[in-house]
């Protein structure tokens, strides 16, 4: 079991179930899965883009991303429907706790002049969406096999009914928010 799963068990947990009074431990937020996407609009001109940036996700998530299709055509972008213009993985489990601990514990302090991550990106319903500029920030890229820097997506799914449930979920498990 990952550092992060324990620390869910052992400590966010029983500090969420006192914090807002649940009656069953069911009721407590967990994280169901965590989405990494990364678009590439550049694609649509040399198709082997995209196995790059699908080798340089397997290497940063440690699974292996499935490849994301334009749903229609836009003439003005000379994008036809069924082209691939993207990746995205989703990490549950193991694999999850294991990005979030290595997001939250390398990554982000690596960000050049990071002062924390925005606490207002909740969608509503107890998601969080965190944009990423480059990928560079993670260690497992080597600065110099890199062929153009990229930013991605990364959206925290969890059974949180609210935004304020979500954000004290994400704060004990480590995420570096703010300070407004």
């Amino acid at each position: 079991m990952s550092r992060f799963a324990e620390k869910y068990k052992a400590e966010v947990a029983p500090a969420l179930m006192q914090k807002f009074a649940y009656k069953s431990p069911m009721q407590i937020p967990r994280f169901d899965k965590i989405v990494v996407n990364v678009g590439c609009g550049d694609a649509k001109e040399n198709t082997k883009v995209i196995d790059n940036v699908m080798a340089e996700i397997a290497q940063i998530t440690g699974q292996k991303p499935v490849p994301t299709y334009a749903r229609t055509s836009v003439a003005n972008f000379k994008l036809r429907a069924g082209m691939k213009i993207g990746v995205k993985v989703t990490l549950r489990g193991e694999r999850m706790y294991e990005f979030m601990d290595k997001l939250f514990s390398f990554a982000l302090p690596r960000v050049r002049d990071f002062k924390g991550i925005n606490p207002d990106a909740f969608d509503g319903r107890g998601n969080y969406s965190l944009g990423l500029k480059e990928q560079l920030i993670f260690p497992e890229i080597e600065y110099d096999k890199v062929e153009k820097i990229r930013g991605m997506d990364i959206v925290f799914v969890t059974t949180a009914n609210t935004d304020e449930e979500a954000k004290e979920l994400l704060s004990l498990m480590g995420a570096p928010f703010a300070k407004n």
